[in-house]
């Protein structure tokens, strides 16, 4: 199978970027010939601010490129990441005028919040969710600190709903979890329309030790990833278990100075991915305390392929990766009280522990391993092509309908 890869990466890569990579590479790695169209964030900067408007809404040129390249490599279907804002919807089309099916990946909420991430004022936001005009974010100005930035998303989003894009031009989406999948449902994408498949975890890094004893942070550090709830549990645990924290972000000088204050804190700032996940498995536990409604956890299922049990809230998707008491402890939302009594919980039932690791691995090789998500990726790529098809067979039906008939008369 030829399959033509649409992604816009950041201007920071981050987990979007890296399942990407993971899945174009296990594509490869089954004999298929993967194809990749891709624009970088960091170029917005060299745009004129009138002209990067109006690339957001429609990118002639990526039309006219994704047409060409699906032409000469013989693309049986176009798998599209993420498109804003230098590819922009007009991928879709290209495909659509190609005439081979349209599977869109769902990484996070941008088709129904300007933000992608349905946060703001350190809560999250459901105010755009299920409405025709994303208003709220631009008066907000979710989008970049910026009204302009904002409103020019929400005219795309508006746009293309009005012109029945994310209904007609999209053939599947992927959501990776069933959280995320009611949450575009609600804002009108056809539930017959979107599936879920999770994320994974490829190459299989083995079990780790889990002896290290500490508790462990991986993740951007910001407001919506929990990290105040973070501190303020640490705070009051008093050094009981260390906690070692990976990652940059706003928060970098909070975490600094709390790692100088706190015992037993420490802040490591961003390591590469093999000594992360050498962290994973060393980990007595990993802590996910984000207060934003995630579309998934990668990091829960790095730490599940290692064996590490995970402290996450029990908000978005960290409630369906998470089985409480099974492979790890779900804790209350921004409450650092309950993160406190779940870590003191864990901490003394040395037996409980270690039938988490067991559990937690075992979710990883069910779940969360590459021949899992091989099969899945398949199955929604022969689903998309049948619904391309029937989409192709009616299109033809309906125009041989207008085609006028005459009959010859004597």
């Amino acid at each position: 199978m030829n399959v033509l890869v649409v992604h816009n990466r950041y201007r920071e890569p981050g987990g979007e970027d890296r399942v990407v990579d993971l899945e174009t590479t296990l594509l490869a790695r089954h004999g298929h010939r993967v194809v990749r169209y891709t624009a970088d964030n960091r170029r917005i900067d060299e745009i004129p601010p009138v002209t990067l408007a109006a690339m957001t809404l429609w990118n002639h040129t990526a039309y006219r490129e994704v047409r060409q390249l699906i032409a000469q490599e013989r693309a049986d279907l176009l798998h599209v990441h993420n498109t804003l804002p230098l590819a922009s919807p007009a991928v879709y089309y290209a495909a659509h005028a190609e005439g081979i099916p349209v599977i869109q990946t769902l990484h996070n909420y941008r088709l129904v919040c300007p933000n992608a991430v349905c946060f703001r004022d350190d809560r999250p936001c459901t105010d755009c969710v299920g409405t025709s005009i994303a208003w709220p974010s631009v008066r907000h100005a979710c989008y970049r600190r910026s009204r302009a930035a904002t409103g020019t998303v929400a005219a795309m989003l508006l746009l293309h709903r009005v012109a029945g894009t994310w209904q007609s031009k999209v053939d599947l989406y992927i959501a990776p979890t069933e959280f995320a999948r009611r949450m575009f449902v609600s804002s009108g994408v056809p539930p017959e329309s979107i599936v879920v498949k999770p994320h994974f975890v490829d190459p299989d890094p083995g079990i780790g030790t889990g002896r290290g004893g500490y508790a462990l942070f991986v993740g951007r550090l910001a407001a919506e990833k929990g990290v105040a709830t973070l501190l303020a549990a640490w705070s009051r645990l008093d050094g009981r278990v260390p906690l070692r924290i990976v990652g940059d972000g706003p928060l970098a000088s909070i975490v600094a100075d709390a790692a100088s204050r706190l015992p037993g804190v420490s802040w490591l700032g961003q390591r590469q991915p093999s000594e992360v996940q050498h962290l994973i498995g060393d980990a007595a536990f990993l802590i996910f305390p984000s207060i934003a409604y995630e579309t998934f956890g990668q990091v829960i299922v790095e730490a599940y392929a290692a064996g590490t049990p995970v402290v996450a809230s029990a908000g978005g998707a960290a409630t369906e990766l998470v089985e409480h008491q099974r492979t790890g402890l779900l804790v209350r939302p921004g409450d650092a009280d309950d993160l406190v009594a779940q870590v003191e919980w864990l901490l003394a039932r040395p037996e409980s522990h270690n039938s988490m690791r067991s559990a937690a691995r075992a979710a990883y090789e069910v779940r969360f391993g590459a021949t899992a998500n091989y099969r899945s990726l398949m199955a929604i790529y022969e689903r998309a092509t049948a619904r391309a098809a029937a989409r192709s067979r009616i299109g033809i039906r309906s125009a041989e309908r207008t085609i006028p008939r005459y009959e010859a008369t004597s």
